[in-house]
Parts: C-alpha cells; sequence; structure tokens
C-alpha cells in the first residue's frame, strides 16, 4: 500500500486550519494524511482532531524551530496567521500586529524551505495600499504604515514566500458569511425593523463560509503543481448589500432593509476596530470590480464541489443569525 502525502496544518484548531484538517480526514479520496499544527496539543480542540485521526504536534509560528520540526516529512503544507490572536499587553507594546505577521510568515517560509516542503498554501489578501496610495482621507493605521493592516500585512508578507524560494500557492480569501454572526448582520432601528448597515454603497461584496476554505485548499493540494506560483483568489458568492438583505428577508421571514452606513460614518463608530473596518469596507467597494472579477465562482467550484452560496450557508445557520438579533 503506497504511504499518503503528508499535508501539515498551520493553525488546525482555527477556522480555516482546522477547516481543511477536517476537509482531509473527511475526503473520500483519502488523498492525504495530515498533521494538525497548534501551540497547544492538550486542548480540547486539538484533543478533538486527534480523536478524528490527525496527527497532533505542537508548533508555533513565533518559534521558527518548532515549525521546521513540524514541517518535516511533509509534501505541502498550509500557513495561516492570526492577526486577531488574543495577545498580553506586553506583547502588543513590544511589536505591534502587522510586525507580528510578517515575523511569523518569515519562520514559516524559512521553515518550510528548510523542510523541503513542496507545496505550501499560504493564507493572504490584498494590499489595499495599492488601491488607496496615498489619499489622506482614508486614515493610516500601524503608525502610518498600512490603511487596513489585517489585508495590507499580508499582502505585504507575499514577498516573503518568493523570496524564500518556496513553492506556494497565493489564495486570497474574503469576507466570512460567518461575520452574519459577528456584528455585521441585520440589527434593529429605533423603529423595531431590521436593517443591514455594511457600508458597501450600491457594489458587490464578496463572500465565503469558513469551512469552504479548507474544502478549496483541499483541491489546490488535488491538483498538484498547477496553482504553484500563481494566487487563486476564492469566494462562495458576489452579492450587493440589497441581495445580502434579499437573502435574509427569504431567509429569517422578516423584512431586511438595506441601510448601509457611510464609510466615514462607520469610522466614527464607538468600537476599536471601526476604522480598520471601515478602510476595508472601502476598499471592498471602490475595488469591488477588480476583487469580484478576481474571484471566479466557477474555477473554486471546481476546486471545491461542495461550495455553499450565502442561501445555503443560511439556509444551516438562520436560527444562529436570529439569536445574535435583539
Amino acid at each position: 500500500m503506497t504511504e499518503k502525502l503528508l499535508i501539515a496544518v498551520v493553525g488546525a484548531t482555527g477556522s480555516q486550519g482546522g477547516g481543511l484538517v477536517r476537509a482531509i480526514l473527511n475526503d473520500p479520496d483519502a488523498t492525504y494524511a495530515v498533521r494538525a499544527l497548534t501551540r497547544n496539543a492538550e486542548s480540547n480542540s486539538a484533543k478533538a482532531l486527534a480523536a478524528a485521526g490527525a496527527e497532533v504536534v505542537e508548533a508555533d509560528l513565533d518559534d521558527e524551530t518548532s515549525l521546521r520540526k513540524a514541517f518535516e516529512g511533509a509534501h505541502g503544507a498550509y500557513v495561516v496567521t492570526n492577526y486577531w490572536v488574543q495577545r498580553t499587553p506586553e506583547e502588543e507594546a513590544a511589536r505591534s500586529r502587522g510586525q507580528m505577521e510578517l515575523e511569523q510568515a518569515a519562520n514559516a517560509a524559512r521553515a518550510a524551505k528548510d523542510a523541503g516542503v513542496a507545496h505550501v498554501v499560504w493564507s493572504t489578501l490584498e494590499d489595499t495600499r495599492l488601491h488607496f496610495g496615498d489619499n489622506e482621507q482614508v486614515p493610516s493605521l500601524d503608525d502610518g504604515r498600512y490603511k487596513v493592516p489585517h489585508f495590507d500585512a499580508k499582502g505585504e508578507a507575499n514577498e516573503l514566500f518568493t523570496q524564500y524560494g518556496v513553492p506556494t500557492t497565493f489564495l486570497q480569501t474574503t469576507f466570512y458569511f460567518e461575520a452574519m454572526l459577528q456584528g455585521m448582520g441585520p440589527v434593529r432601528d429605533e423603529g423595531g425593523k431590521l436593517i443591514l448597515t455594511m457600508p458597501m454603497a450600491d457594489q458587490p461584496l464578496s463572500g465565503i463560509a469558513a469551512v469552504d476554505i479548507g474544502r478549496t485548499v483541499l483541491g489546490v493540494f488535488k491538483r498538484g503543481s498547477e496553482f504553484i506560483g500563481k494566487t487563486v483568489s476564492i469566494a462562495g458568492d458576489h452579492l450587493t448589500g440589497k441581495e445580502y438583505a434579499a437573502a435574509l428577508t427569504e431567509a429569517l421571514g422578516e423584512e431586511v432593509t438595506y441601510q448601509p452606513y457611510t464609510w466615514d460614518e462607520f469610522r466614527a463608530l464607538p468600537f476599536p476596530m471601526a476604522v480598520e473596518f471601515a478602510n476595508m469596507f472601502q476598499f471592498y467597494a471602490e475595488d469591488s470590480e477588480r476583487f469580484t472579477g478576481d474571484r471566479d465562482l466557477k474555477l473554486v467550484r471546481e476546486l471545491n464541489p461542495d461550495l455553499q452560496s450565502f442561501k445555503t450557508w443560511l439556509a444551516e445557520h438562520k436560527d444562529e443569525v436570529k439569536a445574535t438579533i435583539s
């Protein structure tokens, strides 16, 4: 019996990495074995992956030696950094989140190169600075370095994988449908009516179910070297705000009206990430034609035949959406 090729998955207990681990374990073709990398192999999530058949090893993106050891013997590796990871005040003071991502990406790239990994899929996003340029009306963040740090740092890190000679597919993701469960879904206005306020103006927004990222990555690995050195941009749907609202209306059985904030109104909202998220939505809207055009749903569906549209995702999660509405 031929031994299965091994895929090492960074962030195996997170949304993206966990989705890929489960996609490999549930693959009817049983093409690959999977090594799940986590900072804590004793966590409940890690133990569940081990019980399901994954090899679980401890590794930390801040520790290049641990990554190199975890990548040894792997044919492929999936690398994703977590911009939103919980950090101590001391860690926040020591380096910005953008700098953290650059350092972690460099560690992963060097480790993969040294371990001889034949195919890395790097989870990335567009560098919004290429669109915004020196537009001073869009506030700069992270000491003036970025416009949308959680996009721009990943986009900037792309060149590290090229610089270190790593055979890489650059996987550009997008807005998660799950954001509808995390503050971006419909809310009630003062009159009690449901409104959707995402600041997309009249432009379409690409979205994807988190589980479909891992499933699509598995499809990329299954195509061998076809996408090495290339960018694969993914989504499950391209919908305007009105179309998102219409789908929510149908699923919830109550009218949802699209009443978007302006970008400046969103920046003024009283929560810590308001400026960054407003900049993000402005990028999505202003660069929508290119952004959605790069995300070929036909190709994504070839890589992942189970790809969910927003409507199919809602059919499964409508009760969770309802639970977020007060």
